[in-house]
């Protein structure tokens, strides 16, 4: 009643039906007419023939007849017998209206044949060399040819269908992706601050002077973050300076316990994009997991080269049997986030090898780079 008021108010009486019907009418009609004039081409093997016999002829009148009751007969099948039975799941009733829209669009096309001979002043024997007048006499043409045309407006209804299908399910992939990134991404980010900040309160109250470095080295971050970290790429030459700053801010909090070993080849970088935050969260996982020993050496060995596009990174450290035994059991957020984002964003383009052991937990990781489009940030001139 809402749907009939609000029609009622502004003037609109349309029908549905009937405007698909009007859609149908202009878009697709044009279409059945090239079909049967093909039909006719083929059956005399000339089509300048058929032209001149379609639209110079009575034969017109059978012709138009085979056009509308087809394209009419298409058209019930395709807007009300498919949403209504088929695409339910009511086959045999569907398979039944079917075939007897079939034989009503069939029989209907029949009297074209009699009007066609009546407008040539002939009988029926003279133009198609019948003698009689029984209907099933001229069944078979009408009959196979609508059956045709029936079996090809499903294809192509059938085939679209599939396609916007196909296309609706990318679409959702997508979206489920890239929300999916940018989840992973926000979920890591502040975790990532938030054991930042802990190191930078660790060093005030410890050392001021090293707190005021490292909070110098703790703005470079934060700019890294908030304007150079919103693409889904940047160069690899920035994610390795945000990397070097935060090892330096982690050398400042373990002071003189942890060794801590660096080395890295930046040649080739500048030219190279990466997903931010895909090195850094190796690195805090070996600084989160690094062995306390008291009787011997806490180490972390960190180590980038570049061969052509191709990026091999690994990192490994020291650990006991409880860092060890935390990272099986646990793995940590941000392990299981750069894992996930790497399936996302580099499927089939990276290798992961994780090595763990009572002493030492080491990954490496090699991953396929391509060239970055450079582009001027407009948050950069603004910061």
């Amino acid at each position: 009643m809402a749907y009939l008021r609000t029609r009622m108010k502004t003037g609109d009486y349309s029908n549905p039906v009937l405007n698909r019907a009007m859609k149908y009418k202009l878009y697709q009609l044009p279409f059945w007419l090239l079909y049967n004039y093909l039909w006719w081409a083929v059956t005399l093997g000339n089509p300048v023939k058929a032209a001149v016999e379609i639209f110079t002829t009575p034969f017109f009148v059978k012709f138009s007849f085979y056009v509308v009751f087809q394209a009419l007969a298409v058209c019930f099948n395709l807007y009300y017998l498919i949403p209504k039975f088929l695409e339910k799941g009511r086959f045999t009733a569907y398979f039944v209206c079917m075939t007897l829209t079939i034989g009503v669009a069939a029989l209907c096309i029949v009297p074209g044949y009699y009007l066609s001979a009546h407008f040539y002043g002939k009988t029926l024997q003279e133009v198609y060399g019948v003698n009689t007048c029984f209907y099933i006499l001229f069944m078979g043409a009408p009959l196979s040819s609508t059956v045709a045309s029936m079996t090809l407006g499903m294809s192509i209804k059938l085939t679209k269908s599939w396609m916007q299908t196909k296309k609706r399910q990318q679409m959702l992939e997508k979206e489920k992706l890239e929300t999916e990134l940018n989840f992973l991404k926000y979920q890591f980010n502040p975790h990532f601050l938030f054991n930042t900040i802990n190191s930078i309160f660790f060093l005030i109250h410890k050392n001021p002077d090293m707190a005021s470095d490292s909070l110098a080295k703790f703005s470079d971050l934060l700019r890294y973050q908030l304007y150079e970290c919103n693409d889904a790429q940047i160069q690899v030459s920035k994610e390795i300076t945000c990397l070097e700053n935060s090892v330096e801010l982690e050398r400042l909090r373990q002071n003189d316990n942890v060794e801590v070993t660096l080395q890295i080849n930046r040649a080739g970088t500048e030219r190279l994009g990466i997903a931010p935050f895909i090195l850094m969260t190796f690195v805090e996982n070996a600084f989160k997991h690094v062995s306390k020993h008291t009787d011997k050496p806490n180490w972390i060995r960190i180590k980038l080269n570049m061969e052509g596009q191709r990026l091999h990174f690994s990192v490994s450290n020291s650990a006991s049997y409880n860092t060890f035994k935390d990272v099986i059991d646990y793995g940590g957020i941000g392990l299981k986030n750069v894992r996930r984002r790497l399936d996302l964003i580099y499927p089939e383009q990276y290798e992961l090898d994780i090595q763990s052991g009572n002493t030492q937990f080491e990954i490496r990781l090699q991953l396929d780079l391509t060239e970055l489009q450079i582009r001027q940030n407009p948050l950069q001139k603004t910061a």
